[in-house]
């Protein structure tokens, strides 16, 4: 039913005003109508509550068009330019597009039928250089990606002050990506026979890409087994793990940054094996109001403890304070689109994650208990810094964050809202804060009478530490394969059905005392049940992570063994090819992961 607005005058004046303008323009070609809008904006500059409007409609015009002259990809640009807060302007001989900003231009070579011949961008005082990323977005007409790319520009010099002071800024960044790619190259012990891998998850730098086309350094500081299943490519490269971009940002306070390269060539060390850094002098640093940033790539849900860790390596440039915390679960929830962020946890929140053979497990959020302040954190976009050396140590706290942020949210499932009252579970669990790096596993054992505990403590990203409470039952072993299993799958329910299993075997046929290094070789011949492959339980999981079994069994015939990607008590297992010469390409199919995984996990998880 139509409101009283909808039926007064005015709405029966802005119809008729709409229709006769559709009958006036219905025969008139879009470039005309371009043009209109053009002309009224012309008309209206001088009083920018008039011009907004016109302006969203050229814009609205201009998506809906598809490029195929030369006009036409002059106005897009020229609209992206507008929208970044840059100038445009065409060359004399209409062949050469720019779009200008107080510190840097790109220069888009233009051709007849809107085709581009090249994309080249300028810093302050630097020559054009030719940008392959940009010009191969603006030949595919990706131009929402192409203005992403134009934030990372603008962000080299979003800073308070006159041109000479981001030029300074742009300067110490330069710098600091020299700093970080020395760091990045110093001898260390490899803990992983996987090299890309280890360069990920044990670099003091993680992977580091330098900036190239006008975009920042990026840095791969953390990737899971999900990761690198999920994000597997036919070129033999592993992608989807976390990222911080190295860039810079505005700050109230003014903090001295470097203007030349910190660390000697050739490095010197110290014991630790990191770089001797070079005093912070008058003489080769400045006072600046900026800062230098680790944007976070997504961005990262993190406990306030681990804030506050950051903040000490940082001496107070990292700070907590007008941050809006949350419990860590419900942050985890928010950056997770697959999930209903709006559930709330005042009560307790419960989860039925599906596994394969039917087997369902239930995971139990008490609301008070992840709501004490101890077990709140925010969402953290950016990790300021003045120094290259608070980056390793940085780093490493992600690193920790991102490890347990994974093991909870394995307990997640998108099947929350389709909760069956009459369905019956194979395992219910209630999972509980510890501390900030510990937390604890409740569920029922298989009889009904006994309740048992897992204990979990995320000692770091790369060391997990497990001990499984039974009454009148202690087991050192047990608890050392159970760890095992939670550090290469990184999931509490996989891990969970694999002690459900071991447990029942233990309790149903219990074992003599048998000889240690025979058990050993018994574990470590054991192979995986034939139905059901690793890929196939983590889909379960994550219904997302779909494999075929006749790809993974081919790629798995066709890699050689060996491949681990993480290791628990040991810096590379026994059986582990460590030899880098055998082994020297990163981990590039998923018939790898696949044999990494099931390689190191016993026939009772599978």
């Amino acid at each position: 039913m139509e409101s009283k607005s909808e039926r007064g005058p005015a709405s029966m004046k802005t119809r008729t005003l709409m229709s006769n303008l559709k009958s006036k323009y219905a025969d008139k070609s879009w470039n005309e109508t371009i043009q209109l809008v053009r002309r009224c904006m012309e008309k209206t500059k001088g009083d920018g509550r008039v011009c907004e409007p016109i302006a969203k409609c050229l814009e609205k015009i201009n998506e809906a068009l598809n490029v195929s002259s030369l006009t036409a990809m002059v106005s897009r640009l020229e609209m992206i330019a507008k929208q970044k807060g840059l100038g445009s302007h065409l060359s004399p001989t209409e062949t050469v597009c720019y779009l200008t900003a107080d510190m840097f231009y790109i220069e888009v070579v233009l051709l007849p039928g809107g085709r581009v011949e090249d994309v080249r961008a300028a810093h302050h005082g630097e020559a054009p250089v030719s940008s392959p990323s940009l010009l191969q977005l603006l030949r595919m007409k990706k131009f929402q990606e192409f203005s992403l790319k134009l934030d990372d520009l603008v962000s080299f010099y979003n800073i308070q002050g006159e041109s000479d002071v981001k030029v300074k800024v742009y300067t110490a960044l330069r710098h600091l990506e020299t700093d970080l790619f020395k760091i990045s190259h110093l001898p260390r012990s490899l803990r992983e026979s996987d090299l890309h891998i280890d360069l990920i998850m044990n670099g003091r730098i993680g992977n580091v890409q330098p900036g190239r086309d006008g975009s920042p350094m990026t840095i791969e500081y953390y990737i899971s087994p999900l990761d690198v299943l999920m994000g597997l490519s036919g070129t033999g490269e592993v992608s989807g793990g976390r990222v911080a971009l190295v860039t810079v940002g505005s700050s109230d306070v003014s903090h001295r940054l470097q203007m030349q390269s910190l660390i000697s060539s050739p490095p010197q060390v110290d014991s630790f094996g990191f770089p001797v850094f070079q005093p912070l002098t008058e003489s080769c640093s400045e006072f600046l109001p900026a800062t230098f940033l680790l944007k976070l790539q997504p961005p990262l849900p993190m406990l306030n403890s681990f804030i506050e860790k950051m903040g000490k390596i940082t001496d107070g440039v990292m700070s907590e304070k007008h941050l809006q915390v949350e419990p860590l679960p419900q942050l985890l929830l928010k950056t997770n689109k697959k999930q209903n962020s709006k559930i709330s946890w005042t009560d307790w929140v419960q989860f039925v994650v599906p596994l394969p053979a039917s087997e369902y497990h239930s995971y139990v959020f008490p609301g008070a208990e992840w709501g004490r302040e101890s077990c709140k954190g925010a969402l953290i976009h950016t990790v300021p810094f003045d120094h290259p050396g608070h980056v390793p140590a940085l780093l490493d706290v992600l690193r920790h964050q991102a490890a347990i942020n994974v093991l909870l949210a394995s307990c997640f499932s998108n099947h929350n809202q389709l909760i069956d009252a009459g369905l019956q579970y194979d395992l219910r669990c209630e999972v509980l804060p510890e501390s900030d790096h510990c937390l604890s596993v409740t569920f029922s054992l298989d009889d009904g009478n006994h309740l048992a505990v897992l204990q979990v403590m995320v000692v770091d990203s790369n060391q997990v530490s497990c001990r499984l409470l039974m009454p009148d039952f202690v087991d050192h072993k047990l608890d050392d394969y159970i760890s095992r299993v939670l550090m290469r799958c990184m999931s509490i329910p996989i891990t969970m059905r694999a002690i459900r299993r071991k447990v029942s075997s233990l309790t149903t046929h219990p074992l003599p005392a048998a000889d240690p290094e025979l058990t050993t070789a018994m574990e470590s011949t054991s192979t995986p049940h034939s139905g059901e492959s690793v890929p196939e339980i983590i889909s379960a999981v994550y219904p997302s992570a779909s494999v075929s079994r006749e790809a993974v069994e081919e790629e798995r015939m066709a890699s050689s063994p060996g491949y681990y990607v993480m290791s628990v008590a040991s810096p590379v297992a026994d059986n582990v090819n460590t030899d880098a010469v055998a082994n020297p390409s990163p981990c590039a199919s998923l018939g790898v992961y696949s044999h990494w995984v099931t390689s190191g996990l016993p026939a009772e998880l599978l």
